[in-house]
């Protein structure tokens, strides 16, 4: 869990570093080894650290990739980002940390915004490009990841929490009545894009947005659950639904076991957390 911020300038002005650092500052406790801020004229990122794939100063970010004329800042984790670092390499790309950020820096310049469909983890980022001054936000496709947005006149801000947003000042705090409902009527629950507040919303799941200098953008949906039957398992029996669902288990916790610290579990004693731990132990 780390934490992400930005500000985008589109009235020719520099971006508000000060505001950014109080973003950033707001979120210690989602990063607490390590903060940086990262300003080039209208845009300037923010990122908390909590170290758990690379753990030296080469994976710290805001990330600059000076050769690429990239800037990155990364919440979550790729899961499968070794097997994307090696194919990125056979293409010809040089890494200088280990981190799956970088491999996210280096996979966004060689697919640009359909690198989303390469990854496989939880995540929500940005990226400015120095040449063209366009940045790209994403979000994962369940959006476990959270990037909430506050607009103004000639600007956009973005963090991993509302409380950052409300520390830089100049969001509309008023109730959002529609949020409201939902809130009440979905289990506490708001549906992307709004948020309790009216100045306040949030990018939604599996959403790309690339935002052009003047402010103009354009979103792309990349995934959708799909909800229908399957006629190759029109025939399988009990038994082979429940050792389809443990292979599947089983895959998803092999992928999570992926980092340079310790992994540990949340448990809370049912039997969904319970199966987590069992396959834990049972994969060493």
């Amino acid at each position: 869990m780390c934490g992400i911020c930005g500000e985008i300038r589109f009235d020719g002005q520099a971006a508000d570093v000060g505001a950014v650092a109080r973003m950033t500052g707001t979120m210690a406790a989602r990063g607490p080894d390590s903060e940086g801020v990262v300003a080039h004229g209208p845009v300037a990122f923010g990122h908390r650290r909590l170290s758990i794939i690379d753990l030296s100063a080469c994976g710290a970010q805001p990330m600059v990739d000076s050769d690429l004329g990239l800037t990155l800042v990364f919440n979550g984790c790729i899961y499968n980002y070794k097997q994307l670092r090696d194919e990125l390499q056979a293409a010809g790309y040089r890494f200088f940390s280990t981190a799956d950020s970088e491999v996210v820096i280096k996979a966004f310049h060689h697919w640009g915004v359909r690198c989303v469909d390469q990854f496989k983890g939880m995540f929500a980022f940005a990226v400015a490009d120095r040449d063209t001054g366009v940045v790209t936000l994403a979000r994962d496709r369940l959006g476990i990841k959270p990037l909430y947005l506050a607009s103004a006149p000639g600007r956009l801000r973005f963090a991993s929490t509302v409380r950052a947003l409300l520390k830089a000042g100049g969001v509309d705090t008023e109730l959002d009545r529609h949020a409201l409902h939902h809130y009440m009527t979905f289990h506490s629950v708001v549906p992307a894009p709004r948020t309790i507040y009216r100045g306040v919303r949030k990018l939604p799941p599996a959403t790309v947005r690339v935002i052009q200098p003047d402010g103009s953008h354009t979103d792309t949906v990349y995934w959708t659950p799909e909800f229908r039957r399957d006629p190759s398992t029109a025939s399988w029996s009990v038994a082979d639904w429940e050792a389809a669902l443990m292979d599947a288990l089983r895959t998803a916790v092999k992928r999570r076991m992926v980092a340079d610290v310790p992994v540990g579990v949340l448990l809370s004693g049912g039997i969904d957390s319970s199966i987590v731990v069992a396959l834990l132990a049972e994969q060493g």
